[in-house]
Order: structure tokens, then C-alpha cells, then sequence
């Protein structure tokens, strides 16, 4: 047999790995963000201002979980993410997510974000903000960098 019907493929293997785009960075893990406002795609609803982004704070910690920080409760869950080519979008879901239940004050944004985490499907990273994209036109989440 000879032996460059079996080097040659094999260099041909070897050129096409090297030669493959490297997988993009998570650029979520180890971040984190507070909420500032809520865009519906609803014209009667509008954007939702948050009078205090501090009070609602979401961290991606590298191990996959998630940690929020939501108004007067907590929650955590897990999160995965498939970063596109350019690095700063990506498709985003959230696993089940576990929170306390105490009462907030009005107007209970608490509750809404920790209902509408389970549909959330995408990100852009943009100018120094987090968008966070629902399913089916559902609204868009935006955060900013939170700095503790």
C-alpha cells in the first residue's frame, strides 16, 4: 500500500480543521445588569420606564446560572446561550427559574419579568446595553451595565 493515499487526505483533514472559525466567547457569563426599561410591541402599552434599575438586577454567572435580584424578591435559574458569529448577539433561553414570592410594592414589575424570563429567545449587546428579546414580538428587556 502506499503510503501517500493515506497522507494526503489526512493532511486535507488536518487544513480544513485549522482552518474552521473558532467557537465566540459567551460574552453574558460573568456579567451583570440591571433593568431599565421595557419596550412592548404593543403601541397601547409602549416602553416602560424602571424608576429604579438597581432594584432589578440580573447576573450570568459563568457556570451557567442566573441570579435576579427582583424588586423586594430573588430568583435563580439556569440560562445557556449560543453566541452568533459577530459575538455581541445570540440566541438566550432560560431554564425553570425559582423565586421568592413576597409581596412588592406596586407596580409589581417583579412578577412580570419573572413571568416573561421563560420566553425570552435572543441578544444583541449594543453600545453598552443588554437587549433581550421574547418570542413572537413578545417585547424587548433593556438592561445596562450593573456595577456593584
Amino acid at each position: 500500500m502506499n503510503l501517500q493515499w493515506i497522507a494526503i487526505p489526512a493532511i486535507f483533514c488536518l487544513s480544513a480543521c485549522a482552518t474552521q472559525t473558532p467557537p465566540t466567547k459567551d460574552k453574558l457569563a460573568g456579567t451583570a445588569w440591571q433593568l431599565v426599561s421595557i419596550q412592548s410591541m404593543d403601541d397601547s402599552q409602549g416602553t416602560t420606564s424602571i424608576a429604579n434599575p438597581a432594584n432589578f438586577t440580573l447576573h450570568f454567572s459563568p457556570d451557567g446560572r442566573a441570579v435576579l435580584k427582583l424588586d423586594c424578591n430573588r430568583a435563580t435559574g439556569s440560562y445557556e446561550t449560543k453566541p452568533g458569529i459577530d459575538g455581541h448577539t445570540g440566541s438566550l433561553t432560560f431554564g425553570p427559574i425559582a423565586s421568592t414570592r413576597a409581596l412588592c410594592p406596586p407596580p409589581n414589575i417583579d412578577e412580570r419579568i419573572a413571568r416573561n424570563l421563560q420566553h425570552v429567545r435572543s441578544y444583541l449587546i449594543k453600545e453598552g446595553k443588554l437587549y433581550l428579546s421574547l418570542m413572537a414580538d413578545g417585547g424587548i428587556y433593556a438592561w445596562e451595565r450593573h456595577h456593584e
